[in-house]
């Protein structure tokens, strides 16, 4: 998630201050994940630093307001106009804390998955869309949760389908043959050495 560019398509609504965006924030996410202020703040010093917000008047509370520049108006449009890129580089946890129990003599990875999945289906109960109540509100505020909760949802049923294709693949190997044993070949520190020209 990009604190930087919501943060910046909040203001270019209109000036806000701290506790504003924050409650903004939440507000078009859904609660879903909450920013503290400290964080607000140092994003909008490095916005001001980066020539994308001004900090403004402050009013009689003692608010101080933030307005984003025309640079930070066009950082939005091109933000919202770009697609996220989820690349190969992430580190999945999940996947990670999988291959290493899968490989490791003391790990019992039946109870890794199992352990996850009754997390992951306890999410989604959590998780549960109150689409078809009738008294869930047909607002705009109400959609932006909703959207935040389908993403939440799909992940979680992603974290599943991971499991379960775990499984498929342990099914198909002995359990002695997936332990690995510490390497007791050192790697060398450093570069290889150059072998000579002749």
């Amino acid at each position: 998630m990009s604190v930087r560019q919501s943060l910046l398509a909040i203001l270019d609504q209109g000036p806000c201050y701290g506790y504003q965006l924050r409650a903004e924030f939440d507000r078009r996410t859904g609660s879903a994940w909450p920013l503290n202020v400290g964080q607000i703040y140092n994003t909008l010093e490095r916005l001001e630093r980066d020539g994308l917000v001004a900090r403004g008047e402050t009013d009689a509370q003692g608010h101080v307001y933030w307005a984003i520049t025309e640079s930070g108006s066009a950082e939005v449009s091109d933000w919202l106009a770009s697609p996220v890129q989820r690349g190969a580089a992430v580190r999945d946890e999940l996947a990670i804390k999988l291959a290493l129990a899968a490989t490791l003599p003391r790990a019992e990875i039946a109870d890794v998955i199992r352990a996850q999945r009754e997390s992951c289906l306890a999410r989604l109960h959590d998780l549960q869309d109150p689409l078809d109540d009738p008294a869930s509100p047909d607002t705009a505020d109400g959609l932006a949760g909703a959207l935040v909760r389908d993403a939440l949802v799909s992940a979680v049923e992603a974290d599943l389908r991971l499991l379960a294709r775990a499984e498929e693949r342990l099914a198909r190997h002995p359990r002695h043959a997936l332990r690995l044993e510490l390497d007791r070949e050192r790697p060398k520190r450093g570069r290889p050495a150059r072998s000579a020209v002749v």
